[in-house]
């Protein structure tokens, strides 16, 4: 009995450190550079909410 349950903690302690493992590697470069051609601008939308325009 105590076998088992020794091979089930070291099952366990396997999975969560395989599991925090591969969350920490996640992601990493495969996310795109931030870049900033031009500021972002509104063009022909209007400034006042719709909301606003009608009262």
């Amino acid at each position: 009995m105590e076998i088992i349950g020794i091979a089930i903690v070291i099952l366990v302690l396997i999975t969560a450190t395989a599991t925090i493992s591969t969350l920490l590697k996640d992601g990493r470069g495969h996310t795109p550079p931030v870049s900033s051609d031009a500021d972002w601008t509104a063009l022909d939308l209007p400034s006042v909410s719709y909301t606003l325009r009608n009262f």
